[in-house]
């Protein structure tokens, strides 16, 4: 009898685990969901194209219902899953169906087949991913073809060596230590509270595959305007570094489908696009240029190699002018190998002379422009990191636009490329943090007398991801200053670390420590004040001052709630409409005559949404319910930004 018991307990799970797997997708239970996400399905999950600054005509979206398996991290792989996740949602997320918690010695396993078009045989198979949380690895077929650390980076890997006709297998495991590591990580914790936030772990942006030519491919372009030089500067490097004189890359920048100039550079090699009367880029005039990147053959525009038994030749002068004006003049021989599309805005940040003598200000396009904006967390209750929409992204910064702040402070996180688009054709300046990561044993505060040391380990991991993000995040206009550290969490070094990020990309301004403690570095002086009142900056002479943060009122808005049990909190709460608006109104109108008589360049209201127990947004998590009418925030707005 035990023994029949046993079996038909043993079917049942059986059965279940079928029908759980069959089951049709919904979301995880949550409090809350945005109105984009509940429109949210398998079929129209993140369609669009990922990567807008680098456009293939040709890809293959891989996002929708993938299984999965949450097991042991020293377990082998799963030949049987727990059900079905959507992709590209964290498996935390409501909006992946799953809603479970990955711990630190756990993996989470995602299985897929997938098809290469039968039109795509005899090229070369990429699979990129947006992001994944952290460390990743890459089976097809059964073999490992890949892997990657890194919780913000974008990544690709060359598939091709291990596809077969017909099906293949993809097989990813993912682990991630959260706060258990002092890897980048922003704001989450295995234990959300405060100002920290549920974990997100595994795939949590789009996945595609693309091909590429099987010999040579385009692999990046990096754009950086030169305003005072009137043009571009163009860097296109190709998946390989070949000694062939014949490749070149042909880039044309065209104005409301109109060519207004073009050049050819040699492969792997810098070039300039001189552009005529240049329309600059600003948030009253968010305006951009198309690109055209084109790899193609051209007759060898060197002179014929002199002869070897002559004495006293003269060196081919390569990586500079020469080579640049050589090139431009080239034949192109037959079609594209492979074409790239893409955009850029020309505009200048700098820091120079403000409207008050002796304090240094923020300029855009040589000009003092005073930027108010929101900290923005880039969460979303049924989300996480990821935005329910493509729409959900640009309708949240077009209402910030329509109430009339000119930039945000993106807060340690770095969010899907499309989000930077939006904020290129909208014209919203962006702050972009580094998302930190610490040992929370050495996380220092602003009475501290120096800074916490890292392990060597650590450092090289937190810079190989700022590095990357500093590449990545490059040909956008919008953004205009890099937060190296925020608040001590995971400060090293803040003088060295300030040089090397201004040193890679001198077309922005650095700002080394937000808030807490300023070692007198970078090219801004940064102070954090949640008084009632926000606290004056004192001058600086050789740095723009600023408000990195401020604001915080809070007001929790019944029904619209995360979790109504928990300690729902501002800096300064209110409950009712009234008075959150006249403390809100006396926070901004105390801007206006540190502007006049101060010379600040910019402040970072806290925040754009309420977030889990943080009820300080200008509109609850769930964006239903908008706490203050753009119309009346373009109000206040206007005596600091001129509503630009």
């Amino acid at each position: 009898m035990k023994r029949q018991a046993a079996s038909i307990i043993l079917l049942a799970l059986a059965v279940l685990t079928v029908v759980a797997q069959d089951a049709p997708w919904q979301p995880a239970p949550v409090t809350l969901r945005t109105p984009w996400g509940e429109r949210v399905t398998p079929d129209n999950a993140w369609r669009e194209y990922p990567r807008p600054q680098f456009v293939r005509e040709r890809w293959q979206n891989l996002n929708g219902l993938w299984d999965y398996a949450i097991t042991a991290r020293t377990a082998p792989a799963p030949t049987r899953f727990d059900g079905k996740i959507l992709v590209p949602y964290a498996v935390e997320s409501s909006l992946s169906g799953v809603g479970k918690s990955l711990l630190p010695d756990q993996r989470l396993w995602y299985r897929r087949a997938m098809n290469i078009p039968t039109e795509w045989k005899g090229e070369r198979i990429l699979l990129n991913f947006g992001a994944v949380d952290y460390e990743a690895v890459l089976f097809i077929n059964g073999a490992v073809a890949g892997s990657h650390q890194g919780g913000f980076d974008p990544f690709t890997i060359d598939i091709t060596p291990w596809l077969r006709d017909g099906a293949n297998e993809l097989l990813i495991g993912v682990t991630d230590p959260t706060d258990s590591g002092e890897q980048p990580r922003g704001k989450q914790q295995l234990k959300p509270s405060g100002i920290w936030y549920t974990p997100v772990s595994g795939i949590w942006q789009t996945v595609w595959i693309e091909p590429v030519p099987t010999t040579l491919h385009l692999a990046e372009l990096r754009l950086t305007p030169d305003v005072d030089a009137g043009g571009l500067n163009v860097i296109a490097l190709t998946n390989e570094a070949i000694n062939d004189e014949t490749w070149a890359v042909r880039i044309t920048a065209a104005a409301s489908g109109q060519t207004i100039a073009s050049t050819i550079l040699r492969i792997n090699r810098q070039g300039f696009l001189k552009i005529p009367n240049a329309r600059l880029w600003s948030p009253s005039d968010p305006f951009l240029y198309d690109l055209k990147a084109e790899l193609v053959r051209v007759k060898n525009p060197w002179p014929a190699p002199p002869d070897p038994a002559k004495p006293n030749n003269p060196p081919r002068l390569r990586f500079g002018a020469t080579e640049r004006q050589l090139f431009a003049q080239a034949v192109v021989e037959g079609a594209p190998v492979e074409s790239i599309t893409s955009y850029f805005g020309m505009r200048k940040i700098s820091i120079g002379p403000g409207p008050v003598a002796g304090q240094p200000a923020l300029l855009l396009n040589g000009q003092p422009i005073f930027q108010h904006g929101p900290l923005d967390q880039g969460w979303w209750p049924d989300g996480l990191h990821t935005p329910p929409s493509d729409e959900a992204m640009s309708w949240e910064i077009g209402w910030l636009r329509q109430a009339g702040f000119n930039m945000l402070r993106k807060h340690i996180k770095v969010e899907p490329a499309r989000y930077y688009y939006h904020c290129d054709r909208l014209g919203m300046l962006v702050w972009q943090d580094m998302p930190s990561g610490f040992n929370k044993a050495l996380r220092n505060s602003g009475s501290d007398e120096g800074e916490p040391l890292r392990l060597s380990t650590s450092r090289e991991q937190h810079e190989l991801e700022l590095r990357r993000m500093l590449g990545r995040l490059h040909n956008s206009p919008s953004i205009v200053v890099w937060v190296v550290f925020n608040e001590g969490w995971g400060q090293y070094e803040s003088k060295a670390m300030a040089q090397w990020v201004k040193a890679i990309d001198g077309s922005r301004v650095v700002n080394a420590d937000s808030g807490w403690l300023d070692m007198n570095v970078g090219e801004v002086f940064d102070l954090h004040t949640y008084q009632p009142t926000p606290l004056e900056p004192k001058p600086s002479r050789d740095r723009a001052i600023v408000l990195g943060e401020y604001g915080g009122v809070g007001w929790p808005v019944t029904d619209h709630l995360w979790n109504p049990a928990m300690r729902n909190w501002g800096y300064q709460t209110y409950q009712n409409q009234d008075d959150y608006l006249k403390a809100l109104r006396h926070k901004v109108e105390a801007l206006v005559p540190m502007k006049q008589r101060l010379g600040i360049s910019a402040a970072v209201y806290t925040q754009t949404t309420d977030v889990e127990g943080e009820v300080n947004g200008l509109m609850t998590y769930d964006r239903k319910f908008v706490k203050v009418d753009p119309r009346l925030m373009r109000e206040m707005n206007a005596p600091l930004t001129g509503n630009r």
